[in-house]
């Protein structure tokens, strides 16, 4: 949380949200690699529902800085690209949260170091871990969880 809302508030003066920041760069990453993504595809990139990257679309959209077009191959979906002010705006907000990013990972020993590249896979590691209803937690287990406490 407080990492968003760092971004939000060093994003803003650019006009952007945590969320659009987070759409926009992976969009201009992927457009990079030669990818214009549908926005399920962008939704499943970034881990944001379907229904919310539509929403942030249409108000990048709005404001000019991405644009939305029909895919050829599936009338259904919706193709992104980023717009020149959009490239703009997003080559800008990037520089920004690298600047956060430097200053976060200054106490390991910067984005180059060591002990972040050792923090980075054991970050990787964690969120590689599925989550979801787990039978073995103790707060699901129908109160038998102090079995030894109770005996």
């Amino acid at each position: 949380m407080k990492w968003r809302v760092a971004v939000d508030r060093a994003v803003a003066p650019l006009g952007l949200t945590h969320a659009q920041y987070a759409l926009m760069a992976s969009l201009h990453g992927m457009s990079r690699s030669g990818l214009r993504p549908s926005q399920r595809l962008l939704a499943d990139h970034t881990g944001l529902e379907p229904l919310y990257v539509s929403k942030l679309a249409r108000t990048l959209e709005a404001a000019g800085l991405v644009a939305r077009t029909r895919d050829p191959k599936d009338p259904r979906a919706m193709q992104l690209s980023l717009t020149e002010q959009g490239r703009d705006v997003t080559r800008r907000a990037i520089k920004v949260v690298q600047g956060l990013l430097d200053q976060l990972l200054e106490p390991l020993g910067g984005q180059g170091g060591a002990r972040t590249q050792q923090f980075t896979r054991e970050l990787a590691t964690l969120l590689d871990v599925p989550l979801g209803p787990d039978t073995d937690n103790p707060d699901t287990d129908n109160g038998n969880h102090n079995d030894k406490e109770q005996s």
